[in-house]
């Protein structure tokens, strides 16, 4: 089997519990999850099967959308409720404070990678050191907030929407506006509404699927993460160079194309340069 599911993961399940239960589920010995989400997450999970696990390198750099609620007054050592209270504050926020300090956090921002993290330092998991009471420095990284909008406040719990950049940490935002604001604050809840091409709406709940007598039909075909580009049918002749991984002349505008066969088979993600279309990646079945 082939193709891409859209998961909607449920809370306490990691990324690679999905998958490897999906793995089963398929029967597929190439399989792997689009990111990763924290146990405590839901929402949108990406899990490519087969062939279409050749399309994971591109997904990693997809825009995500998140909803989150951040409970302000409270830091924890996760940067999220799951972990150990550090400090509790008093909360007295203004909203004119809030609106401020939103602000800051539009655009890029550096964040620092929390110690509970997948992150690896001289071959060893930060969330495993950070378990056996080690804490190590870590450089801030850039990251791009495209989006944070405040959804609602009640009381000390602010719902937020953020649309962000691939390596950005949601528990660590929430744990720098708490910050920012002069009270702390932690991640209460995580909902990944979008990743890449597909939305919340697109998503299987995990157990729907797990149930059903035919979990295939909810495979998508891998050209849908490239939905956002046009799609061009090559000729017999360009099919075949494309197959021989060949670059080959088009009369096209430049940019990034979804390349087909006359028959309809998606071949490539392509290129095209000064006239000239050439492959970014190819997924077409070698015979």
């Amino acid at each position: 089997m082939n193709g891409i599911v859209i998961i909607d993961k449920p809370a306490g399940w990691t990324s690679q519990d999905v998958t490897a239960r999906l793995r089963r589920v398929f029967g597929a010995r190439r399989i792997g999850p689009g990111g990763t989400l924290d146990p405590m997450a839901t929402g949108v999970l990406p899990v490519f099967v087969g062939r279409a696990t050749r399309g994971v390198e591109f997904f990693e750099h997809a825009e995500k959308t998140y909803e989150t609620e951040l409970l302000l007054g409270v830091a924890t050592d996760t940067e999220d409720t799951t972990g150990t209270v550090l400090t509790r504050r008093e909360v007295s926020v203004t909203q004119e404070q809030l609106t401020e300090v939103l602000e800051r956090f539009r655009g890029e921002i550096m964040q620092i990678p929390p110690m509970y993290s997948a992150l690896k330092v001289n071959g060893q998991k930060l969330c495993d050191l950070a378990r056996k009471g080690r804490q190590v420095e870590r450089q801030p990284r850039p990251v791009t907030i495209h989006e944070l909008t405040l959804l609602s406040r009640e009381g000390d719990t602010l719902r937020l929407r953020v649309r962000c950049s691939k390596g950005t940490y949601i528990r660590t935002l929430c744990a720098d506006i708490g910050e920012a604001l002069g009270c702390g604050g932690c991640m209460q809840a995580l909902r990944r509404t979008q990743a890449g091409e597909y939305t919340i709406a697109e998503a299987v709940p995990l157990q729907q699927l797990l149930e059903s007598p035919e979990p295939e039909t909810y495979l998508r075909d891998v050209d849908t993460m490239f939905r956002g580009y046009p799609g061009v049918k090559l000729t017999v002749n360009q099919e075949k160079r494309c197959r021989n991984g060949n670059a080959f002349s088009v009369s096209l505008p430049g940019g990034t194309y979804r390349a087909y066969s006359q028959s309809g088979e998606f071949l490539m993600l392509a290129k095209v340069e000064d006239g000239v279309m050439s492959t970014i990646k190819s997924f077409f079945d070698v015979q």
